[in-house]
């Protein structure tokens, strides 16, 4: 059974998620932890379960999302993974000044890529990685088929779906992608999304507008 952790960080309560099972080992999807007590809330939790992370992961690199990949591979040693096609995004610095946030930052580079449809294992469980572009260029959603579990990003929320006015966006290739990649799942598949709380794939089936 995985256990699922999640935390609201930075000035956008962006969904940071550790997931883990009995094994002690872990995963943590899009770490947004930004402010000092939010850090410490990452370690607090990590030391306090004993958990060992194993992978650091990215659905998409817009800036909120990424606010604390480097201090995951400072404190850790863990380099953050997303997809490719993320590089497209401008860097974590610039995308900070044009939105006029006071953050300063590292820029985020990606040295293992994930393409979509392979397994991330960790302890006696793992995650699908599913290519759901739309929001950005490169948007990944992680499922574990065992638990029912989607993270979706910022591609599906509770009754409503990702801009696309940023950078890489299409409104189009995103629904399309929702619907063959996301809406295919399970009915009774838990989505914890990157923003807001939790739904279920049947729930958003019947009541997102926007599909």
């Amino acid at each position: 059974m995985i256990t699922v952790q999640s935390f609201a960080f930075n000035y956008f309560s962006e969904n940071t998620y550790i997931l883990h099972d009995d094994t002690g080992e872990a995963v943590i999807i899009d770490c947004g932890c930004y402010f000092p007590n939010e850090k410490q809330e990452v370690i607090h939790y990590l030391t306090t379960n004993n958990l060992t992370l194993k992978h650091h992961l990215c659905t998409h690199l817009h800036l909120d999302h990424v606010l604390g990949s480097s201090f995951i591979e400072q404190t850790y040693g863990l380099k953050p993974r997303a997809h490719k096609a993320e590089a497209e995004l401008p860097s974590t610095a610039d995308q900070a000044r044009m939105l006029g946030l006071p953050v300063q930052l590292d820029n985020i580079q990606i040295e293992q890529y994930i393409h979509g449809g392979e397994s991330i294992p960790f302890g006696h469980s793992e995650l699908t990685a599913l290519l759901v572009p739309g929001h950005s260029p490169g948007s990944l959603a992680f499922y574990n088929k065992k638990n029912g579990y989607l993270f979706s990003g910022d591609a599906l929320f509770n009754g409503s779906i990702g801009r696309t006015d940023l950078w890489g966006g299409d409104m189009e290739v995103l629904v399309t992608a929702i619907k063959n990649k996301l809406l295919t799942l399970p009915d009774e598949t838990v989505v914890y999304p990157g923003h807001g709380p939790e739904t279920t794939i049947y729930n958003e089936k019947m009541n997102n507008p926007f599909l």
